[in-house]
């Protein structure tokens, strides 16, 4: 077989239907749109969500939550993760991303207390649970805040 032998199988591939083209094409002269109209008409039609001047159900429906646009976004980690580092290891940012453990910290790096922690490890993060906190010492490691 060679690769200008190559073709899709039969009655997988189906040719793009094509509005408009002629009476013969089953859909020319007005492509479907009916006659006259608002949606016959270029740029015609209404916005979303728009019920013919009853009130939209988007507008009925009561407003909920809060977004907090001072929120930190943090990336967060579980001790039990940092177990891939070896003995004696400074745990940064750069190194979980490197790890692939983290995709992306806009506001750095949170450790939060999940799993067991069986290497003395020092942590820099922005911010440490209290249990996070204890196992990394328990386990002979250090915490740093950055």
């Amino acid at each position: 077989m060679k690769l200008h032998e190559l073709s899709p199988a039969e009655g997988s591939v189906k040719a793009k239907f094509r509005k408009g083209r002629g009476p013969g094409s089953g859909n020319g002269k007005t492509a479907g749109k009916g006659h006259k109209g608002q949606n016959a008409r270029s740029g015609g039609g209404v916005r979303p969500g728009f019920e013919g001047g009853q009130l939209p159900l988007y507008r009925k429906l009561p407003k909920r939550g809060f977004h907090n646009k001072f929120a930190k976004q943090y990336a967060i980690i579980n001790v039990g993760d940092l177990n891939r580092f070896e003995n004696g290891a400074t745990v940064e940012l750069e190194m979980l991303k490197a790890a692939r453990l983290v995709k992306k910290a806009p506001d750095g790096l949170k450790v939060l207390g999940g799993g067991e922690l069986t290497k003395k490890l020092n942590v820099k993060a922005a911010v440490f649970s209290g249990t996070a906190k204890e196992k990394i010492e328990a386990a002979g490691g250090k915490t740093e805040v950055e």
